[in-house]
């Protein structure tokens, strides 16, 4: 008898799920599902941004001021700080795909109406309802691929499909470009035609076995293991994941979890405001250097190009050198990237700077992205992934008002930027401390 089948062997004779995917290979099943919700990722940043690049003609149009237009932006984020908190333990206990399903659903009605939105306050309330349901998707995309990813794939993978983002922002920018002269209203009903993709998801992606085992749904996952390429499979044996209640908040603050949780809510806490300060407000931050609006959007849409590259080479690193030392690597390499971009006294200074800045930044967060939900078991990883969401939203909310506020008090490119520099070096500081998981089975 072997070390495993002496290991999971006893009266129940069951086998734990991650023990399936240690010995999968890579197929083509997993290709289609990687690229169906890599697209549902870029959905998500396309959205995240849309009102970013139409800013000023939505000010315009609704007579809306600077301050306003700040809170209109982050009502989205705003709305999935308790939307976070709901849909991951729905995720755990209703599923992934079906998750998937309602809240990509919900978010395209609710877009779909703010359309129409004929003032601020109900733009804002649609916005607000809007970022509530799609916090679904958010909470989920990562942790469900990862559960249907052999364990020898899975970082590369995982970190693969966090390339979706720039592609959002391009996205994002070329939607601004192509119907921003018929408004903002059009811009936003593209955006919202965008939810459709959940058919996809339901045709090319198949629920996760790990949480079809924790249901007692062994046939089914068996099912869906065979699907994704797992050979040799042994249906008398129960497939089970750790006996923990489905989508416990509770449950993730005890022991050892409940450290894991509380610092991976600060890392993406840390780590969302660096990036997200700058992001939001870097038109105005590159327009106060003398490039036009124009221009600032091309340099925006040059800044996501540079972001591909970095990911595609987290990805590779992540697999030979593990989450951590890619992870702060890339986040102190970001942080002198921003320094040098803060300092730049040319055009070509700043394009260097921002490739600096894009390149590490989004690889480290592609890596981030990953490592999340590997941090947690199937039973919770929902819930647990949904929290360092929360802890992303409240940043979001927070940071583009702030900078805001900075700006409006004349700090200055140099020293704004350098500000929000700060907050990259801390994220790594506390990556020290996370656990490595590159080549370890999910639980």
């Amino acid at each position: 008898m072997s070390t495993d089948d002496q290991v999971h062997s006893g009266p129940a004779a069951t086998i734990p799920v991650g023990t399936v995917f240690a010995r999968m290979p890579l197929t083509a099943a997993h290709v289609k599902a990687g690229a169906a919700l890599f697209v549902a990722f870029a959905i998500e940043s396309w959205e995240m941004l849309s009102l970013t690049y139409i800013a000023a003609d939505l000010q315009h149009s609704l007579g809306i001021t600077t301050a306003q237009l700040g809170l209109v932006i982050s009502a989205l984020f705003l709305g999935m700080i308790p939307g976070a908190l709901v849909w991951g333990p729905v995720a755990d206990r209703i599923g992934r795909q079906r998750t998937c399903m309602w809240s990509f659903a919900g978010y395209g009605v609710l877009t779909l109406l703010s359309t129409v939105a004929p003032n601020y306050q109900v733009l804002m309330a649609t916005r607000l309802l809007s970022g509530f349901v799609f916090a679904g998707v958010f909470a989920i995309t990562f942790p469900y691929f990862e559960e249907l990813l052999p364990v020898r794939n899975r970082g590369r993978a995982a970190v693969f499909l966090a390339a979706g983002w720039p592609i959002g922002v391009l996205a994002a920018v070329a939607v601004a470009a192509l119907f921003g002269d018929h408004g903002w209203r059009a811009v936003v009903a593209v955006s919202a035609a965008a939810s459709l993709w959940a058919l996809v998801i339901r045709r090319w992606v198949p629920e996760s076995p790990y949480w079809l085992a924790q249901q007692g749904r062994s046939d089914e996952a068996y099912d869906v293991l065979a699907r994704l390429g797992a050979t040799d499979l042994d249906r008398d044996r129960p497939l089970t994941v750790p006996g923990l209640k489905a989508g416990s908040i509770l449950g993730l603050l005890k022991g050892s979890l409940g450290r894991i949780t509380i610092i991976q809510i600060a890392v993406n806490f840390l780590f969302s405001w660096g990036y997200w300060g700058l992001q939001t407000w870097l038109p105005t931050l590159l327009q106060e250097r003398g490039l036009s609006a124009s221009s600032s959007l091309g340099f925006v849409a040059i800044s996501a190009v540079f972001m591909i590259p970095g990911y595609l080479s987290a990805s590779w690193l992540t697999g030979r050198f593990g989450r951590k030392k890619v992870f702060i690597g890339y986040v102190l390499a970001a942080a002198a990237g921003g320094v040098y971009f803060a300092n730049a006294s040319t055009l070509t200074e700043l394009y260097a700077g921002i490739f600096g800045l894009s390149f590490f930044s989004l690889g480290a967060w592609g890596v981030w992205d990953t490592w999340i939900g590997e941090l947690y078991p199937s039973p919770v990883r929902g819930v647990g992934y949904s929290l360092g969401i929360f802890g992303q939203r409240v940043a979001n909310t927070v940071a583009p008002s702030l900078v805001g506020l900075l700006l409006a008090h004349a700090s200055g490119f140099s020293t704004t930027v350098i500000f929000i520099d700060l907050f990259l070096v801390a994220t790594a500081v506390l990556g020290l401390v996370l656990p490595e998981t590159e080549g370890k089975e999910l639980q």
